[in-house]
């Protein structure tokens, strides 16, 4: 009967695996593997102090460890750490086995007990711890009733969608859409399930803000949520958007955000084409209320103006001349018989038009003694 019954224990075994992966559990997480935290005292007053202890932490992981109100082990901090003592708070660095031991002061939180010291991890791989206590003499309050809406669950899918455009080069804010998928583990629908985003820069903390999403999720149904994550104007390095839900912080996802070099070149720009501006104002500034030199050339529009009309003036002709016939030259000076006279010899160091006995153009000489004159004789 015993061994009959051993393989279907192995079934029911495999079963339960493949509903705890099923469910987005690590079947292989059991509660030994789990952190854990014990307190030296389950109550206590403001003003003393208790010894916390954990075990099962991530090796040198740094803590922070809180008196929280309005909280239980059950559902967590309702109110997230808006209903802890946190100025009063501490943090503490596991060993290398992940236990540490440390005494932290009874503080009253901002919210009435039910109680709890809250232990969770401050950077790194997401983990926390609540144990039940007591702050003697500090107002207690029922619980809010469950709503459903804990038992959500991160399934898969957690990316950033999106890409800068133009204006982003130039300064304008970046932004995206935080992209991931939950699952309904409870027994009832979670309905219009308001989820918390922040983004954190460097070492500083994220600055949350809500962000509902309209619809309802069925029980052991999923669902893909898309929620619009922006940055500041001018924004560039590495960023972490986080999201949380209650308390919890379900995903945390990086993101790289370029450097705007549009305004760079914009202030490069500015910066040589603003002097180069003035510096041609300036020179026509000058050189309009500098002295001019009326006679100095090039510089008076009338002597331009007369050079020009000089050079397009028409030469002028004498009426008898008709266009392209040469100007008559003298007549040769004949003697007394009417014949021509006797060829004169042309000195080499005269010209022609200026030998001896040549008359210049144009100028008449006198007839000779023995040429006949116009008048009769006397």
């Amino acid at each position: 009967m015993t061994c009959r019954s051993a393989p279907a224990a192995r079934l029911l075994t495999v079963l339960a695996l493949v509903a705890a992966l099923l469910a987005g559990a690590a079947p292989w997480a059991t509660a030994a593997d789990r952190p854990t935290v014990t307190l030296s005292a389950a109550q206590a007053g403001t003003g003393g102090s208790i010894t916390v202890k954990g075990a099962g932490w991530r090796p040198k992981a740094l803590l922070m460890m809180l008196v929280c109100g309005q909280s239980s082990p059950e559902r967590g901090v309702i109110g997230g750490t808006n209903s802890c003592a946190n100025s009063d708070g501490l943090a503490v660095t596991t060993d290398a086995d992940g236990n540490f031991s440390k005494k932290l002061p009874v503080a009253e939180p901002p919210k009435p007990c039910p109680c709890v010291v809250h232990v969770a991890t401050v950077m790194g791989e997401k983990a926390q711890t609540d144990a039940a206590f007591k702050v003697a003499g500090h107002p207690v309050k029922e619980l809010p009733a469950a709503s459903g809406n804990g038992r959500l669950t991160m399934v898969t899918d957690t990316r950033l969608d999106g890409s800068s455009g133009i204006l982003t080069w130039f300064g304008a804010p970046p932004s995206r859409k935080f992209t991931f998928t939950v699952g309904n583990v409870g027994s009832t629908p979670v309905k219009d399930p308001v989820f918390q985003v922040g983004t954190s820069h460097g070492v500083f903390a994220p600055k949350y803000e809500e962000q509902q999403w309209r619809g309802t999720i069925a029980p052991g149904r999923k669902a893909q949520i898309k929620l619009p994550v922006e940055l500041s104007a001018g924004a560039h390095g590495s960023y972490l958007v986080s999201l949380k839900y209650g308390d919890k912080v379900f995903a945390e996802q990086p993101w790289g955000v370029g450097r705007p070099w549009g305004i760079t070149l914009f202030w490069i720009l500015l910066c040589v084409v603003v002097p180069a501006a003035v510096f041609r104002i300036g020179m026509a500034v000058v050189d309009r209320l500098r002295p001019h030199d009326r006679h100095a050339p090039g510089r008076h529009r009338g002597a331009q103006s007369l050079a020009e009309l000089t050079v397009r003036m028409p030469r002028l002709r004498l009426p008898q001349q008709e266009p392209g016939t040469p100007a008559p030259g003298p007549e040769p000076v004949r003697d007394g018989n009417g014949s021509d006279p006797a060829p004169t010899t042309t000195l080499p160091w005269f010209t022609p038009d200026t030998g001896p006995g040549v008359p210049p153009a144009g100028q008449l000489s006198a007839p000779p003694d023995n040429s006949q004159t116009t008048k009769g004789n006397t």
